[in-house]
């Protein structure tokens, strides 16, 4: 896709080249998709399918999208916090316009790409394909696999891959006590990647002495997920979660 946009548009970095590449792609995607819900999953409704409408009675996507975002500033506080009391951080409170609106899209753009594309079409596929319980699970695993980079070592590598695993159920799972509405796992996963954005931006400044068990493994592009306070918060909402969908699955 790169190869031709660079005849077109001559002089692009190779990022900007493989951003636009990126954006071409998932239109394509979105044009595909509610064609191929209807002939593949037998749906009339294709976007009510996966997740992008909700019914009346349902929870409404507004709703969801906020509890998501709220969640996604929760768990950032706690990544923040023990750098901001071990003094591996200091807040700047420094953003500037074009880093706000990096960060918007990031969390809006990113996070409903993304959604659409695992917690949508993936899950739906995998869960015709295998059932419902495993197609859980490969959802997440699929989702860490892209997600992680294996040239940081293997104690790094395993960290990511167990915090990504993690998000991946936490994300399918709240899709479920939002009643298959989308939304919620958009504004936890957007949150999260333009909340982290921001934060290294301008508004926190971490130390390079941070270590990698605390900040995540990446150096100056550390993914918090793969941290020892990231995978630990990860687990007590995946565990609150999973409680939840208990309690409502009782008569």
């Amino acid at each position: 896709m790169a190869q031709p946009i660079a005849y077109l548009i001559p002089g692009s970095s190779p990022p900007r080249l493989s951003l636009i590449g990126t954006v071409i792609t998932f239109v394509l995607f979105i044009l595909v998709l509610p064609s191929w819900v209807r002939q593949r999953w037998n749906s009339r409704q294709p976007w009510l399918t996966l997740g992008v409408r909700s019914r009346r009675s349902e929870s409404s996507a507004g709703s969801c999208l906020i509890q998501g975002l709220l969640r996604s500033a929760g768990l950032l506080a706690l990544t923040c916090l023990p750098l901001l009391l071990g003094s591996w951080g200091r807040w700047l409170g420094e953003l500037t316009t074009g880093d706000v609106i990096n960060a918007l899209l990031l969390c809006f753009g990113l996070g409903l790409a993304e959604e659409l594309l695992f917690r949508g079409w993936l899950w739906g596929e995998l869960n015709a394909l295998t059932g419902p319980r495993t197609a859980v699970i490969g959802q997440a695993v699929i989702f860490s696999l892209a997600h992680t980079r294996f040239d940081q070592g293997f104690l790094p590598m395993v960290g990511l891959l167990t915090g990504l695993l993690l998000l991946g159920l936490i994300l399918a799972v709240q899709r479920r006590l939002d009643r298959g509405c989308l939304w919620g796992c958009v504004g936890l996963h957007g949150g999260l990647v333009g909340g982290w954005f921001a934060l290294r931006s301008g508004l926190l400044q971490v130390s390079p002495s941070a270590p990698d068990w605390l900040i995540g493994p990446g150096g100056a592009h550390a993914n918090p997920l793969g941290g020892l306070v990231g995978i630990i918060a990860l687990s007590v909402l995946l565990w609150r979660q999973l409680t939840a969908l208990a309690k409502a699955a009782r008569p």
